[in-house]
Parts: structure tokens; sequence; C-alpha cells
């Protein structure tokens, strides 16, 4: 089967195609990706200091079509409509549905009027957990096209897919497994018993680990995402000489419980850089000075980060006798994260157990794509249905 997915839950507009069989007749699952095109809002994010939904709302309607579009292009599945068999009752469907995007309405309406029905047997769209507004462009987009076309939508679990998206080159994971899933708007351990069973075991209590480096990465002045540049400085580094070298806390990394906390870790970088700025005064009146200073502090952030992380899922992996160790989100495209998290698995610790088997998605597939909803789409395709009109968006929807 043919799926189309949609994934609209932050700042980056995501469709891919995907082609997907499964099951004991043709040997196990099997996946080939036809096309996956990102629209990203970085450069806006890198402007403005951050994500701002109601903006990354607008770029979703403007960017969703074009978008869609390219992916279509990619699979070669876009075929002019000759026929112009677009009547004037679903046009008025389409303006019912899209009343709060008109951008996206004319878009959309622009482009069924141009192109054919694609071979495409299921839509796949992300409603949530997310960015509410943003999360509604994409949901109501799919409800448009598959009212239009007469294709069955299955909504999709944003933190399942970060998950599932490994199933992609590992369809044969052992469980039970645990699943690390962190980026900037999530940090959770999840147990997996199977597809579909989870049960969340803990999660941050205030920040994700992927906002603290963006907001650590502004109080060492930066810039934004936070995670890539605080990466790419920590390489650097070997043994800072630094007077002053930073050495912050590891928040909640020896309590009995799975939860995070690093809004604490946020505020120690802050006061330290401000006692290591005055404590060394003309040094840092010189540019070249003040970057190894941020490269130094930047080690450290991430070294801390790390350091919770791995306590943290190592320690749940052998309450609960985890055979796998899943990791997705944004912040497990980080090099140095999976380098350790590598080095634990392989070699074990005092108190869990060696030849843990870790998996992780290729890096373009850590970040918000649509390859990962397509993926838990066609592992929930039995819930797929015709009545858009129950498809809701829910920006605080859970994985159990």
């Amino acid at each position: 089967m043919k799926i189309l997915a949609i994934e609209t839950s932050c700042d980056d507009t995501g469709i891919a195609i995907l082609s997907a069989k499964g099951g004991p007749a043709s040997g196990g699952d099997e996946f080939e990706v036809l096309a996956n095109i990102v629209s990203s809002q970085t450069a806006l994010g890198k402007k403005y200091g951050g994500v701002f939904p109601a903006m990354a709302k607008r770029e979703h309607q403007k960017n969703l079509v074009p978008t869609f579009i390219e992916a279509l292009e990619k699979a070669k599945l876009l075929k002019t409509n000759m026929s112009q068999n677009f009547t004037a009752v679903k046009k008025t469907d389409i303006a019912e549905i899209l009343s709060r995007e008109p951008e996206l309405e004319k878009n959309l309406i622009s482009f069924l009027k141009k192109y054919v029905k694609p071979n495409i047997d299921l839509i796949s769209v992300t409603n949530g957990p997310g960015l509410e507004p943003c999360l509604w462009v994409g949901v109501n987009f799919a409800k448009a096209i598959s009212q239009f076309w007469n294709i069955p939508v299955v909504p999709v679990n944003h933190i399942e897919s970060h998950i599932l998206v490994n199933f992609l080159e590992s369809p044969d994971i052992k469980f039970p497994a645990i699943a690390l899933v962190v980026s900037g708007g999530h940090t959770q351990i999840i147990l997996m018993k199977s597809i579909g069973n989870y049960e969340i075991l803990g999660e941050t209590r205030d920040d994700a680990a992927g906002e603290c480096f963006d907001k650590c990465a502004k109080i060492l002045g930066l810039g934004y995402p936070g995670g890539p540049i605080i990466s790419k400085l920590a390489a650097q580094t070997v043994i800072p000489s630094l007077t002053g070298n930073p050495v912050l806390p590891r928040p909640m990394m020896f309590t009995k419980d799975y939860d995070f906390s690093f809004s604490g870790l946020k505020t120690a970088v802050l006061y330290a850089w401000q006692k290591n700025k005055q404590r060394s005064g003309k040094f840092f009146a010189s540019r070249q000075k003040t970057y190894q200073t941020q490269i130094a502090f930047a080690a450290e952030v991430q070294q801390a980060v790390i350091d919770v992380l791995i306590k943290k899922t190592m320690k749940a992996a052998r309450d609960y006798k985890a055979k796998t160790i899943i990791l997705g989100g944004g912040v497990s495209a980080n090099s140095e994260l999976r380098k350790q998290f590598a080095r634990h698995c392989e070699r074990g610790t005092p108190w869990v157990r060696s030849n843990l088997t870790l998996i992780y998605p290729k890096p373009n597939l850590s970040t918000d794509n649509a390859v990962m909803t397509a993926i838990t789409g066609f592992y929930h395709r039995k819930s797929a249905t015709s009545d858009v009109a129950q498809l809701r968006a829910d920006g605080n929807l859970r994985i159990e």
C-alpha cells in the first residue's frame, strides 16, 4: 500500500510518501520511502529567537501545498487532471473544512483543479502532541484531501512516531524495550511491550532537554536552535584550561524515579556564566577568549544532559529487564549522546547487563519528518476512518 503522511506538529512542514507491506505472508514488514520532503522554518527561528505558534501556523498554510507537490513529483505520482471535473459541491466542502486556513484553501483548490488523484491508499496525519494551531493545519489539510479523493485517514501520535520510525530499518526489535524520546518539547522514558502497548515511566517535570539546550545557548550568546550549536562547540573541546571551568549539576540524576528536570541546569548555567564573566574581566574582552569559554560551557552543558539521560534510561532498562533501548526525537541526533549510549549498552555497568541492543534513526529521521508519521500510520491502519468530521488535533495528546 502507498501512504501519504502529513506532519505539522511544530515548525517543520513534512510530507512523505511511503510504500509499505507487511505480515507473515510477505515475510515481515517492508518499507520503501518514495518521498520525504521537509520545509524547514529554522531560518525564521534564528531570526526571531524561537518558534512562535501563530507564525509557524501561517508558514504551514503557505508551505503545505508546494511541499505536497514536491513529494508527489519525487514519488512519480503527480499527474495532470485533463477532465477538470471539479464541482461546486466539492469546492464548498473544502472551503468549509479549511475555513480557518484561507491561504491553504486557495492553494489546495488550485492544486485539485490541476492534478488527478494519485495512487494513494491511506493518509496518515500527526494529530498530537505539539503546537495545537500547527497541528490543526495538518489535520484540516488531511481532512480536505481525504474527503475530496475518498481516502481514509489514520491519526498518529507524534511521540509514538518518533519511536516507530526505527522500524524503517530495524523491523525485528526485541521486546520489552525502553524508548527514550528526547526533543525540544518532550523528554520521556517509555516502556514498550509491543507496538501499541506503551507505559510512560518518566518524563520531564519542567523543561525538556532540547528546550534546555536552547535556553543555555541563548545565555551563552550562541543563537538558535541551541542543540546543534552546543553539539558543534562541544566537539571542539579537549581539556579546557580555563579559569573557572564550569562544573554543572546533574538534576534528579540519582532520584529513585524516572523523571527529569532541566530548568535548574539552565539556571546554574546562567549563574556560572555571569560569575565566570565577572571573575575573568578583561578576559572576556577578547573575542577568541570568549569563544574558548563558550566551548567549555557547551561541553559541560552537553555532558550534564547526557549523564542524566543515560543514567535514567539505563535504570529503566535494568528495572524492566529490557532487551532493547530505542532513541528518538531531535536531541537523539546528537552524536555524543549516541556514542555514549552505545558504549553503555555494549559494556554494561555494574548494575545493568551488557549487550543491550541500541537502536536509533538516521539524523534526518530523528528530527520531525513525515516518514515517521507514515510508518506509524501503517501499523495503525486498521483504525483508519473516512469519517473525517471526527478527526481532531490535541496538543496534549498522550501516548498511553
